[in-house]
């Protein structure tokens, strides 16, 4: 049997005379991969980003956070270590989520409603939902 392309096989390579050969950089390109829709992998990866609801405290919650705030702020002077957790809200979606650190207290500022640590991270305290002393921060 044979082969129906014999007679072409072994003629050599064809190059243009008014044409460039393309760079081999260039021509592997065209077989990259191609994205028909751009912004799909990070809608779903936003998608995927899990956020919760604000959470309401008891009263009993807020006069416990009210009197540990203001013994914190009677002791403000002394720059003692904390650990809170407050709602911080997401700038995309509904919710956010409850972060917690630590770090050393530098001040409570009640007229701008700011708890604020040494490392410069400024808490709003309507959006704090608990604060301990942690004696093992200095």
């Amino acid at each position: 049997m044979k082969d129906p392309y014999e007679n072409i096989l072994l003629l050599p390579h064809h190059v243009s005379a008014c044409r460039t050969p393309m760079p081999r950089s260039s021509r592997a390109a065209q077989f990259a991969p191609f994205a028909a829709l751009t912004g799909y992998e990070r809608t779903l990866r936003e998608q995927e980003r899990l956020t919760s609801p604000r959470k309401l405290l008891s009263e009993e919650a807020q006069e416990a956070l009210r009197r540990k705030l203001n013994a914190l702020a009677e002791r403000a002077r002394e720059h003692p270590g904390v650990q809170v957790t407050w709602f911080c809200p997401d700038a995309r979606k509904s919710g956010g989520s409850y972060p917690t650190v630590s770090g050393v207290l530098k001040r409570i500022d009640p007229c701008a409603g700011l708890l604020i640590l040494e490392d410069g991270l400024q808490i709003p305290l309507g959006s704090l939902t608990e604060i301990e002393e942690d004696a093992g921060i200095k």
